[in-house]
């Protein structure tokens, strides 16, 4: 695993791992304790460290970019995403969210509605949640708008770009695109027929 400066290697079946990097950047694992760790999350800055079974997740490296989750409720974790920038840790059980980072790239998730999210995608400094059984989605940080009138029923793949999407359904070959307002109708024209990647 990386991020800038610095790498991750993990051994899961002994609960070990290496870090290693420039400068301050080294050795920068060397409290954190691996047993059990199912899953790393990365940020340009900081490390996530999940164990899905239990629920307990550890942070590490620039606490502005998601190094620091003291404050967030990991109660019952199920799900985490990172883009450049935050992250976004989701209990589906309970329906909440819980996001830490840089402000403007959404570490902000007040105001999402976490209810039914099945689903989690980072871009580069927003993310997207959804529903794969309704289709309805959520988007917050550096994106145009909040996703609310998006369907992304039967989507098989997200693509992201910047503050852009491509939402693919490979059963029917149709492409959904959704974008900043830098990048106005991004797939216009693109016919997805018959695409499978």
């Amino acid at each position: 695993y990386g991020m800038t400066a610095a790498f991750l290697a993990l051994n899961r079946n002994t609960g070990q791992a290496l870090c290693w990097g420039i400068g301050d950047k080294r050795d920068i694992c060397s409290d954190v304790d691996f047993s059990g760790v199912t899953d790393i999350y990365t940020t340009e800055y900081a490390f996530a460290a999940l164990n899905k079974n239990t629920g307990k997740l550890q942070c590490w490296g620039a606490k502005g970019y998601g190094g620091d989750c003291s404050g967030v409720d990991l109660t019952g974790i199920t799900d985490v995403s990172s883009n450049d920038y935050a992250f976004v840790a989701l209990n589906k059980n309970a329906g909440k969210g819980q996001c830490w980072g840089y402000s403007r790239s959404g570490s902000d998730c007040s105001s999402v509605d976490f209810t039914g999210v099945t689903n989690l995608t980072g871009g580069n400094e927003f993310f997207l949640a959804w529903n794969a059984n309704t289709g309805r989605a959520r988007c917050w940080g550096m994106i145009s708008g909040t996703c609310s009138g998006v369907d992304l029923t039967g989507v098989t793949d997200i693509f992201t770009l910047q503050g852009t999407f491509v939402a693919l359904k490979r059963n029917t070959g149709e492409g959904l695109c959704y974008g900043s307002w830098r990048i106005r109708n991004p797939c216009r024209g693109v016919d997805f027929s018959g695409i499978t990647d």
